[in-house]
């Protein structure tokens, strides 16, 4: 007797499985996370860059610290959790803060700068799902450690338009914007918050909370009526010192010159305080109201916040989910799932035992084979061969044993192919 489960997935949350049920669950699918993984490392690879992989989990005070207190993820998205111990623990809303932690806990800048990281693994934020936006997502990125150089902002914009390409992506709106050095923005925060003062009723609730804790956050709002009390504020590139503005210049002259083409975006600011100088975003316009697939900036000084040497450092996070339905949403063409090159059908005992030595003779030599070993019906075995899309089928009975002799049939055309049995091994390796 099958007891009906009472268990289901969590609110935010999905399963990846081999081939998603669910029509609309195609970007669900394994093979596409592996093509996209792979594709990530191909990439970065070539750019030099290195993995590293943090816990899942970090104590929270270095998400306080570093991503800011007042910033939506902390005060609002954080699965934060007390250990036995005590301990405060929050599962990884963003890897920047904890590739961090671990450049400056393990001292990998006495292994020589710059240090090339990539990452790729699951984050999680207890917003409210939607398309492209989930509870437990996964992000792959790059943070680049030890140069300030505008050089260096460029090579990380060109790893992600990179990947882009490599995928087929079309269409992309790369969006770019300075929030300067430090005391461009103490000048500008002063300038706004003179500028949004007499407006501030006029503002929502969550802006006038931004006015108190980060002013600049405002220019990050979602809410319609806050972009009308926006207009007419000052600008922030009015605000650059003259080392921003080069930087800046400088970063803009470079991408012309690498044909990547750009919109200058006043309002983007990111959503996290550790940014500085160069920020940056890539949409597309297949994910409705949450179309960014990636971005990042400059986070210079970080390293120092938490307690280590003050490094420059510039880097990206980019949504898996968000790429794989946008490629699926623009019909780029997508590698197949895996599939054997052979499916052996035996018929009786001793074939049997014939094809599971065949079956790990034939893996060993990096042949994907399977094989039916509950066959009753011949047919319903090719049917299952033909459904998991093998190459190959071989009926093998007491006939072929004796004569060694083997009739290769190719399902996609039922063309059948004659051999030696001691031959098959050779005959598949070609293929």
């Amino acid at each position: 007797m099958i007891v009906p489960m009472n268990y289901s997935i969590a609110k935010g949350a999905f399963d990846i499985l081999p081939k998603d049920p669910d029509p609309d669950g195609k970007w669900r699918s394994t093979h596409l996370w592996h093509y996209l993984e792979e594709t990530i490392r191909q990439v970065t690879q070539v750019y030099g860059y290195h993995e590293i992989r943090t816990p899942i989990f970090e104590k929270t005070e270095l998400f306080i610290r570093s991503v800011g207190e007042a910033t939506d993820i902390v005060s609002k998205e954080m699965y934060s959790f007390e250990d036995r111990g005590g301990r405060s623990l929050t599962l990884r809303p963003e890897a920047t803060a904890p590739v961090m932690r671990a450049v400056v806990e393990k001292r990998l800048d006495q292994q020589g700068l710059p240090q090339k990281l990539y990452y790729i693994g699951p984050m999680f934020r207890a917003e409210c799902p939607q398309a492209g936006r989930y509870r437990q997502f996964h992000q792959f990125g790059i943070e680049a450690i030890g140069s300030s150089k505008p050089e260096q902002d460029v090579e990380v914009i060109d790893v992600l338009c990179e990947v882009a390409r490599r995928l087929g992506i079309k269409d992309l709106t790369l969006m770019l914007n300075s929030v300067g050095d430090p005391a461009s923005r103490e000048s500008y925060r002063e300038a706004l918050r003179a500028f949004l003062a007499p407006k501030l009723d006029q503002l929502s609730e969550e802006s006038r909370h931004r006015f108190e804790k980060n002013v600049l956050r405002i220019l990050d709002s979602k809410d319609p009526h806050d972009h009308q009390v926006l207009e007419g504020a000052p600008k922030l590139a009015d605000f650059l010192t003259e080392e921003a503005t080069d930087h800046f210049n400088q970063v803009k002259k470079l991408l012309k010159a690498l044909g990547i083409q750009y919109e200058i975006n006043p309002k983007l600011v990111r959503g996290l305080d550790y940014y500085n100088k160069t920020v940056f975003e890539v949409t597309a316009g297949q994910l409705g109201a949450q179309n960014a697939l990636g971005g990042g900036g400059r986070f210079d000084g970080l390293p120092a916040i938490l307690g280590g040497p003050d490094l420059p450092c510039v880097g990206f996070a980019a949504g898996l989910e968000r790429i794989i339905q946008t490629m699926l949403g623009q019909n780029v063409p997508l590698p197949e799932p895996t599939h054997p090159t052979l499916f052996l059908i035996p018929i009786g005992e001793k074939a049997k035992e014939f094809c599971t030595t065949l079956l790990f003779q034939l893996r060993h030599e990096n042949i994907a084979t399977e094989i039916d070993w509950d066959s009753k019906k011949p047919g319903k075995s090719l049917e299952h061969a033909t459904k998991l899309g093998s190459t190959y089928a071989l009926f093998v009975g007491e006939d072929e044993l004796a004569s060694q002799t083997i009739q290769l049939k190719e399902l996609a055309t039922r063309k059948e192919i004659q051999l030696n049995i001691n031959d098959l091994p050779k005959f598949l390796g070609k293929q």
